[in-house]
């Protein structure tokens, strides 16, 4: 599609009033704090009042997603909660001061589409010629084949209106093959042509009858739901029950923990705290980003006999280092193990129980500590939610799509554009807002370990948060018909079979005509990677806290491109001045 330019697009009107994000996520925020106010100390909840919400332009207060869902609002409401996080984490680390809060919108809004602005020298993830530049951690080739990424997708099942999300995660072969396609099929190359081979198999079966393959499988796929019928469901009572996040106490047998001592006051909140990631893909790998942006030192650790999505790297591991271990490798354990040794944070993004199976349970780390004499949090984000009610499908496998279908979002996304059915909607907005749950979580459990002591566990999911999102409501009819006639007519063409990166990539061609400036170069912030060989640039953050610098001092790498140690790192302080 050729863009042409095109003026920002003029605020969307209620009646005569203009929607206002800012005023929606002031809003949002006032039901964010609300429902979280039982997980976080109230001295983030003191900050509430120094909130600002500022926009630069037109774009900024106006809805710019061809989506009815207010999904900038509520993220603009978490970042504003992990600056109160920031502000108060600030305060017991040097003098405490009347802090202000500020979320930039337009940032807001660029973030939720941060995987497809990033760009190493000019080239984003629609390039092909971006691949060439990130090492290939695709080993089952469940991304580079069109035919086997397509075994991820909503497709309608063999009752007519019943739509079932298949899901190949990072290796294809299971889904294609349960189904009773091949794992490959050289011959098919035309995208509408793998949409209809697949979608033809999956309609030899009933909801039901791909429940239980799925399994028997051990499949990542999932029913899609209308929110009405997921709220009906067990799992759905049991995810209504939980706040967006929890933080528990592990064990309280250890002592407050003081944050590292500094000759002067550190320019970034948790600088001198150690996080060790354990995570792939998007949500997981988005709270490693965002602690990293307070300062921590992120180590993330992958496997290099597992496979990641390669271009994310680009966007997710920004201000971390990244290193190799293999976990069931006795070698590689006794490495591990010296690393958790000085840890502060555990990050957990794998299914419930992955970790666990490999002798680190939450209580055996916080057992651990206990002798060391220094607490953990560790940090808990998944697809479904609900271990801790022991909730039907907790101990699935997921991913956005799956919880943007089981919870009802996709069935939202489905009507707004005029569908008798679901649709996939545009960009990781969810991956993206788990994350930023995530980081809350975390530094609510960084607070309670500095001030109560104790070792804390925090969990959230793609599911909580899109139960928060849909909790919002939809925009009023107005907003969304304007939505409507504003947006590229070839987006609303899209069906219910077309993927999430087909969606996203017409609706970015969409908001970068309707919406220029939040592509321009002063969103930005770049630096040269050593690592990748070139130029990596990456939206700017949305949020500033007066006293504390928030952003990263380091640009991404790929995975396991550190050696496995905490000492040594670089820190480039002018990136944060820039």
């Amino acid at each position: 599609m050729t863009i042409k330019p095109t003026k920002a697009a003029p605020p969307l009107h209620l009646g005569s009033t203009p929607w206002s994000v800012s005023e929606g996520s002031r809003d949002a925020f006032g039901l964010l704090c609300k429902s979280t106010e039982t997980e976080v100390p109230d001295e983030f909840l003191q900050y509430i009042g120094r909130v600002v919400f500022r926009n630069g332009s037109d774009s900024g207060d106006t809805v710019c997603f061809p989506c009815p869902l207010r999904e900038q609002e509520a993220m603009a409401a978490l970042k504003a909660l992990e600056g109160c996080a920031a502000a108060a984490l600030a305060d017991i680390r040097g003098p405490k001061r009347e802090r202000e809060i500020g979320v930039t919108l337009e940032h807001v809004a660029s973030f939720l589409m941060s995987t497809y602005i990033t760009n190493i020298d000019g080239l984003d993830k629609c390039s092909p010629e971006a691949k060439e530049r990130i090492p290939d951690t695709d080993l089952n080739q469940a991304q580079s084949i069109l035919y086997r990424r397509l075994s991820a997708g909503l497709y309608e099942t063999r009752n007519r209106g019943e739509y079932y999300h298949i899901h190949g995660s990072l290796d294809a072969t299971k889904t294609l093959e349960m189904i009773g396609l091949p794992a490959f099929n050289p011959d098919l190359t035309d995208y509408h042509d793998c949409v209809d081979t697949i979608e033809g198999a999956v309609k030899q079966f009933s909801g039901a009858e791909l429940e239980k393959l799925n399994q028997e499988h051990c499949q990542a796929g999932a029913p899609v739901l209308t929110n009405e019928e997921f709220r009906r469901t067990a799992h759905g009572r049991a995810i209504a029950s939980l706040p967006l996040f929890t933080v528990k106490p592990l064990s309280m047998n250890t002592p407050q923990v003081p944050f590292p001592e500094s000759a002067d006051e550190p320019s970034q909140c948790l600088q001198g705290l150690r996080v060790i990631e354990l995570c792939r893909v998007i949500a997981g790998p988005t709270i490693g980003r965002s602690l990293a942006a307070h300062g921590a030192s992120v180590l993330k650790i992958t496997s290099s006999k597992l496979p990641d999505v390669p271009f994310f790297q680009l966007d997710v591991n920004t201000g971390k280092h990244t290193t190799s271990l293999h976990l069931k490798d006795p070698g590689d354990v006794n490495i591990f193990e010296s690393l958790l040794a000085t840890a502060d944070v555990i990050i957990d993004g794998y299914r419930p129980g992955v970790i666990a199976s490999l002798g680190y349970r939450p209580e055996d780390l916080a057992e651990k500590a206990a002798q060391r004499g220094k607490g953990i949090v560790y940090v808990v984000e998944d697809c479904f939610g609900g271990t801790e009610k022991g909730a039907e499908w907790a101990g699935r496998p997921g991913w956005q799509q799956i919880a943007d279908c089981i919870t009802g979002v996709a069935w939202e996304q489905g009507r707004f554009m005029g569908q008798n059915g679901p649709v996939v909607p545009p960009f990781p907005m969810s991956d993206y807002a788990t994350g930023c749950v995530g980081t809350i979580a975390a530094l609510s459990g960084i607070y309670r370990r500095a001030t109560q002591g104790g070792s804390w566990i925090c969990r959230t999911s793609l599911t909580q948060f899109d139960a928060f999102l849909l909790s919002l409501g939809t925009y009023p009819a107005d907003v969304q018909d304007q939505l409507r006639r504003e947006h590229d007519p070839r987006f609303f063409k899209l069906r219910h079979h077309d993927s999430v990166e087909e969606v996203s990539q017409r609706a970015l061609c969409s908001v970068k005509y309707l919406h220029p400036n939040l592509f321009a170069h002063h969103m930005m912030q770049s630096a040269y990677s050593e690592a990748f060989g070139g130029t990596v640039s990456w939206p700017r953050g949305a949020l500033k806290v007066d006293g504390i610098k928030i952003g990263h001092v380091r640009p991404a790498r790929p995975n396991g491109y550190d050696k496995p140690t905490w000492d040594g790192w670089e820190r480039d302080e002018t990136l944060l001045d820039a």
